[in-house]
């Protein structure tokens, strides 16, 4: 990725309804230069999507949770995988080193709905052979941001 890709992508993340024309400004590129810069920057996967960023509280999602989970030893993980994808709620599944399998983060409206997610769908688990959990009571900082790597002057 060049300058100018590094450019364009570090201005998308900032704001993703930016306008070709805001992007050109960046980039130093024409419109139609940028719009083609934006079109490869997509087809090679730099740019995965585009979504809104939503207020969890506004949405129905205030509450923040991490659950940390072990399977059971030579239990396939694959099913485990298939169900956390699946599931609306959990925003990441990490699979992690140290003493634990996996590291979920969730989204949910309160305490029920976290405590009905650990029961019906990590312990009805059968490869899941331990949990622990965690709540956030404030969150200083979230972002999807990412540090975007310099530019290696590739195209």
């Amino acid at each position: 990725m060049d300058e100018i890709d590094r450019n364009i992508a570090i201005a998308l993340q900032q704001d993703g309804s930016a306008g070709l024309a805001e992007l050109a400004k960046v980039s130093g590129l024409s419109v139609s230069a940028t719009a083609e810069r934006v079109k490869r920057l997509e087809e090679r996967g730099v740019v995965r999507g585009w979504r809104a960023d939503l207020d969890p509280a506004h949405v129905g999602c205030p509450l923040l949770g991490f659950v940390f989970v072990n399977l059971r030893p030579g239990r396939d993980d694959a099913a485990f995988r298939r169900a956390m994808s699946r599931h609306e709620h959990v925003l990441e599944c990490h699979r992690v080193t140290g003493g634990w399998t996996f590291l979920l983060k969730l989204r949910v409206a309160d305490l029920r709905a976290f405590e009905m997610f650990m029961e019906e769908e990590l312990r009805g688990q059968p490869a899941v052979e331990r949990i622990e959990s965690l709540l956030a009571i404030a969150t200083e900082k979230e972002t999807a941001i990412l540090p975007v790597a310099p530019a290696t002057d590739e195209e």
